[in-house]
């Protein structure tokens, strides 16, 4: 085992720090190769990691950061490990600098390229918190942007028409976040919510169409798949993922989670 450590002109002692745990690592093992450098300011995060893995000699490579998200995406960059062969078809990380979701980008050309997820239901990493991390760099909105045009880009065009399952606030944003094109192909939105379903429709009043769209608003049990998922899971005590099963769809087919 190997651990490449890339130094992105931090501040904060850390180079000490990483000095101290080298001997630690070195005498259980484990071979520490560091670098870095010292520039007044910061290249970011994909450019480090970028430099982290050149200098690496590993035939896997596993990535170790530290995140901070709420509403991000599912899948996010402490949870990867791949083959160097594999990195190096895919990437490198988009080495934009600060506000970049370098990872997000990096995980939708992996799979444009065909690449596939295997999940292991494993506490692998302790996240934690710091308020000066890079990650919140990275807008919200501009991860929602990229998470829209992602799902516009590989998952809409398959569907003639389909379903917003969530006819709240998050179901809402997607739909108007979405092309005018992919917009024609939401048919309704649906719920469990008995006053968001007696409203009867949601109607988008930015729109420049005219009559302005009037999108109904349906029992989940009344709608037609396929449905795009705006509901978080682990959420509603199991009740919403109740619902789901009980119309034994099959995921990628009838459904896709958004969030």
């Amino acid at each position: 085992m190997e651990l490449s450590v890339f130094n992105d002109a931090s501040k904060d002692k850390s180079g000490a720090i990483i000095e101290k745990w080298r001997v630690k690592l070195e005498d259980s093992g484990v071979h520490v190769i560091i670098g870095g450098h010292d520039s007044p300011s910061p290249r970011g995060v994909g450019y480090s990691k970028n430099q982290a893995v050149a200098q690496s000699s590993g035939s896997y490579l596993c990535f170790l950061d530290s995140v901070f998200t709420a509403n991000g995406p599912t899948v996010i960059m402490p949870t990867w490990f791949c083959s160097r062969a594999w990195f190096s078809h895919v990437g490198p990380f988009d080495e934009g600098g600060q506000g970049v979701p370098e990872d997000l980008l990096f995980f939708y050309e992996h799979l444009r390229k065909g690449g596939g997820v295997i999940r292991v239901d494993q506490s692998l990493l302790l996240y934690r918190y710091h308020p000066r991390a890079a990650t919140h760099s990275v807008l919200e909105s501009t991860i929602w942007a990229h998470r829209v045009r992602f799902l516009e880009e590989q998952a809409l065009p398959r569907w003639a028409a389909f379903t917003i399952w969530n006819a709240g606030k998050q179901g809402r944003r997607l739909y108007r976040s979405l092309t005018a094109a992919s917009q024609r192909k939401v048919v309704a939105f649906c719920d469990v919510d008995e006053n968001k379903i007696r409203k009867g429709f949601y109607c988008h009043e930015d729109s420049q169409e005219r009559p302005k769209p009037q999108i109904p608003i349906l029992h989940f049990r009344a709608a037609r798949p396929p449905f795009v998922i705006c509901v978080k899971l682990d959420l509603t005590g199991g009740a919403f993922e109740d619902n789901l099963r009980s119309l034994h769809l099959q995921e990628g087919r009838d459904f896709l989670h958004f969030s």
